[in-house]
């Protein structure tokens, strides 16, 4: 599977594998395929959405009074 350029990227290629997934002339197999790569994509836009989350946490933290942010793993 070709990893996506960007969360958009990776978005717009679920809803074209969605839109095969639900064609019933799509044979099994096809199918099968279709939803590995999903799958594959699903975990990369989540891993986009938890980095983004993390970097606002990050910026909402050090705009609070006091606000130095910890780098602490």
């Amino acid at each position: 599977m070709k990893q996506p350029k960007s969360f958009e990227e990776g978005m717009d290629r679920l809803q074209g594998l969605l839109s095969q997934l639900q064609d019933e002339s799509t044979p099994l197999a096809d199918s099968v395929k279709l939803y590995a790569e999903a799958a594959g994509l699903i975990h990369y836009c989540n891993t986009a959405l938890d980095k983004a989350k993390l970097q606002v946490e990050e910026i909402d933290a050090s705009l609070a009074p006091g606000g130095e942010v910890s780098h602490e793993a």
